[in-house]
């Protein structure tokens, strides 16, 4: 299944799992109106919090000056290790997940909720191996320590 590898941008995966969690929403019954609000609020942190850890990923590979296709990984000119990158080796990635959850939250639906773990698997295989790859012969040994000090997602 090589052939799916750096294929689909995450952003688009992002929405494709997106609309998949709002097809599948009706065909659970929500969770009770008294929770209601406390799932709107734990849905805007976790929007909040995606989006600020993504754009924080999106920022330092501004400032490093490397290109934050993630489609073409040979083309990084440089291995980010400052900033959020200190904490997770795929902030944008966790950025969109967290975006995912909170539109689970948003909907109340165990079905949307479910499709998380299909997002962090086909992310893990299709697009974030592949990049390690391209990334461990670009940069080589420094690589090597970067992925054994920081964790892949959190």
């Amino acid at each position: 299944m090589s052939f799916l590898e750096l294929k689909i941008p995450p952003l688009l995966l992002m929405l494709l799992f997106a609309l998949g969690m709002w097809l599948l929403a009706p065909l659970t019954a929500p969770l009770s109106t008294q929770l209601a609000l406390y799932t709107t609020v734990l849905a805007l942190c976790l929007a909040v919090t995606g989006i600020a850890v993504a754009l924080a990923g999106v920022l330092a590979f501004r400032r490093a000056k490397t290109t934050v296709d993630p489609r073409v990984p040979q083309q990084s000119s440089s291995l980010v290790l400052v900033g959020i990158y200190r904490y997770s080796r795929n902030p944008m990635y966790l950025g969109f997940l967290l975006l995912l959850a909170a539109f689970a939250c948003y909907l109340q639906s165990l079905l949307a909720l479910a499709l998380l773990p299909l997002f962090v698997l086909y992310l893990n295989q299709f697009q974030i191996k592949p990049e390690e790859r391209f990334l461990q012969q670009k940069f080589g040994k420094d690589y090597q320590v970067y992925l054994h000090n920081v964790r892949r997602w959190l």
